[in-house]
């Protein structure tokens, strides 16, 4: 409850006997945070001038420029709350007055997030000028060789100059296939630039689980670009031709988040950052791209329902993790589902808005809550809002899971694993055509019959025994699994 994580948060600040100092002291940070996504935190108060993660201990002490800024923090955290990944943090002053790290390991990275957040802050250009604390201006030349591993959303060129423009001008850019793996080369103005990039960058997933970026110094001083269309373009000469390769579609109609389905275009301005993150906790563009997950956070978790049921809440969680449902006490023909992240989210809305159920057409859009709130203790809640986020049955447990890349729209075909040896053909034709459904086809596709795919009469009808009978428990401690599948029988 955030009620109660701010209650316990202040009481621990309050009774805090450490008087104002320049360094902050974190607890309860996640084991993964990076330096960025701590930086990015505090930055609206002010400039941060050094950084420690206690590694194992979930905790940081983060020193501000002054104890004006510092004093910030915590008269904000003492009415207010800031999250990281969902994770409420305390914020007090340190016994410490100043940090010093300079035995600490990982400093030039620490150092590099510490001068591009800074930059970004305060709207102004990376410049080669600027020397790292610790550490030496890059020897590296300023072309990066980016490689995309777990692709399985496709990136486009206005994507890639979306994400990197942040650290410094984008020469050019050429993307092409290599080992069954997406590759691009990219040039910034300077070596410094594509420094920045790479330090805070590499090892970062566009999307959750997926898309991660391995970025290393290329060998190529510059890169030679003859034409601008969808795989290369050099944003220095706007009249090169598009030569044979299909011409890049306009930014009204390019797809250029890469996820089925949504459509946006923005421009980066480091000017217009600070303005963006004057809000202390806000999502800014800028902001999420330092975090572990570059471009979700530009939608929203939690998306809408209508022409629906409570049956119908198991729809999205085909699509990702449903941690918190809400149906409308007003319009019980309405729901609010919270997914586990906003990619998960814009899945569910691509591939069920317009699918027929029962009879009616289910409508799926973005609602404008950022999250569903849990009931009061002793309100009345009718038992309208549930809470799944500790659920054992959540689909996806672990980031890079298989299971990503088996996501599909609805189909007539059904897939279905963790189907124990007692269970037979008839014994699970039976089950299906219980629901009402018409079984046309049904294949095992293992020797231990783990695994099966079924056929229904239609997509709708597929979609209805999906609702009924995902979970279905078979005995011998097993669930069945189901989802959309690719093939047909």
């Amino acid at each position: 409850n955030p009620q109660e994580n701010k209650q316990k948060i202040n009481a621990n600040q309050t009774t805090s006997s450490c008087s104002p100092s320049r360094v902050l002291h974190l607890r309860q940070i996640p084991d993964d945070a990076t330096e960025a996504e701590i930086i990015s935190l505090v930055l609206p108060f002010g400039i941060v001038t050094n950084i420690l993660i206690l590694k194992g201990k979930g905790q940081a002490l983060l020193e501000m420029s002054s104890v004006e800024a510092a004093v910030n923090v915590v008269s904000y955290c003492n009415t207010a709350v800031l999250y990281l990944r969902s994770q409420p943090l305390c914020i007090q002053y340190s016994n410490y007055k100043t940090l010093r790290t300079d035995n600490a390991p990982n400093q030039a990275r620490t150092q590099a997030a510490l001068c591009a957040l800074t930059a970004v802050r305060s709207g102004s250009l990376l410049s080669s000028s600027v020397i790292v604390k610790n550490g030496l201006p890059p020897s590296q030349g300023s072309v990066l060789r980016i490689v995309v591993e777990n692709a399985f959303y496709p990136l486009t060129l206005d994507t890639l100059y979306q994400i990197f423009s942040v650290y410094g001008s984008v020469l050019k850019i050429v993307m092409f296939n290599k080992g069954n793996k997406f590759q691009a080369l990219l040039q910034y103005a300077n070596p410094m630039e594509a420094y920045y990039a790479k330090m805070i960058l590499d090892g970062h997933s566009v999307y959750v689980s997926c898309c991660t970026l391995r970025i290393e110094f290329s060998k190529l001083s510059n890169l030679i670009i003859k034409y601008n269309n969808n795989k290369s373009k050099d944003f220095t000469r706007f009249r090169l031709s598009p030569g044979d390769a299909r011409p890049p579609l306009q930014p009204s109609a390019s797809n250029t988040s890469g996820i089925p389905g949504v459509y946006f275009s923005f421009s980066v301005s480091r000017s217009a950052v600070p303005g963006q993150m004057s809000i202390p906790g806000a999502t800014a563009f800028a902001t999420t791209l330092l975090q572990t997950n570059i471009l979700t956070k530009l939608f929203n978790e939690v998306i809408i329902l209508c022409n629906t049921d409570v049956i119908q809440m198991k729809c999205p969680c085909m699509y990702g993790n449903v941690h918190r449902v809400k149906i409308m006490l007003s319009k019980r023909g309405s729901a609010l589902v919270q997914m586990a992240d906003a990619t998960q989210a814009q899945l569910a809305i691509t591939y069920l808005n317009g699918q027929m159920l029962y009879g009616k057409v289910l409508r799926a859009t973005f609602s404008k809550h950022q999250r569903i709130q849990l009931p009061h203790e002793g309100q009345d809640n009718q038992g309208l809002t549930k809470d799944y986020l500790h659920s054992p049955l959540h689909r996806y447990k672990r980031p890079g899971s298989k299971n990503f890349k088996n996501i599909f729209p609805p189909s007539a075909t059904l897939h279905l694993s963790n189907i124990p040896p007692s269970v037979t053909l008839d014994y699970l034709k039976n089950l299906f055509e219980s629901t009402g459904s018409t079984v046309k086809a049904f294949k095992f596709l293992l020797r231990d019959s783990r695994m099966a795919l079924i056929q229904l009469d239609s997509v709708e009808e597929a979609i209805h025994a999906l609702i009924a009978l995902h979970n279905h428990d078979l005995g011998e401690d097993h669930y069945l699994r189901i989802s959309f599948s690719k093939w047909t029988i």
